[in-house]
């Protein structure tokens, strides 16, 4: 997520691991999207057993909860990236609350200027990709990581994205759930030249929201 503007606070928890229950705060506005508990569930079930010791990259940190939820499930280390300094602030709250500050690198920076930075100097076993929805921020970003070559070895990307077919529709959802083709807009933008640098692993469905799990090609 990003782009939080400074108004009333909305809490959500940790679901598991160290900090497990912690109650943590995020910045409500029309641009902050936070990721429901049950998103969030599906998507570390995903990779609950790559997590352990890895380092982690959350590009658009927001309130900071995914970085948070992977350190408190075990992960080394996490680099929580995002432009608003309001949002910043609030990550640099939550990681504190949950006793988890000593292992985060977190920084109030544009996506691209963190990566250029980063290029040559960091690897990341673990990426979360949580951009505002109506942006073309996602293939921006997944094409600047490629170029920066800040993947380690077998690492994985998570990409939330949105679902724009109703969710009463349920047969046209089982079916566009595994489809390539909304992969491709959603995610890559319609970019094939960009799909073919990624193996899509997995592509779930949940209310409104596509949660897409990918590797580097080999």
């Amino acid at each position: 997520m990003q782009k939080v503007s400074p108004e009333k606070h909305k809490t959500m928890r940790v679901i598991t691991g160290t900090a497990r229950g912690t109650k943590l705060a995020t910045l409500e506005g029309e641009t902050t999207r936070p990721t429901t508990d049950r998103v969030k569930e599906a998507l570390f079930s995903m990779i609950q057993f790559d997590i352990e010791g890895r380092a982690v990259l959350d590009l658009f940190g927001g309130s900071g909860q995914l970085a948070i939820e992977a350190l408190s499930r075990g992960a080394a280390r996490a680099t929580i990236i995002d432009q608003s300094r309001d949002a910043v602030n609030i990550i640099m709250e939550n990681a504190k609350k949950t006793h988890l500050f000593d292992k985060c690198r977190i920084s109030a920076a544009d996506y691209s200027s963190f990566i250029r930075g980063a290029a040559g100097r960091e690897k990341y076993d673990i990426v979360f990709l949580d951009p505002p929805y109506a942006s073309d921020l996602l293939p921006a970003a997944l094409e600047a990581l490629h170029k920066a070559d800040l993947y380690a070895d077998g690492s994985y990307i998570i990409c939330e994205t949105e679902c724009d077919i109703p969710v009463k529709n349920s047969r046209q959802r089982k079916d566009e759930d595994i489809s390539a083709e909304l992969v491709l807009r959603d995610v890559f933008g319609g970019r094939e030249e960009l799909a073919a640098k990624y193996e899509m692993l997995k592509t779930v469905l949940y209310g409104h929201t596509r949660i897409t799990l990918l590797t580097p090609a080999k």
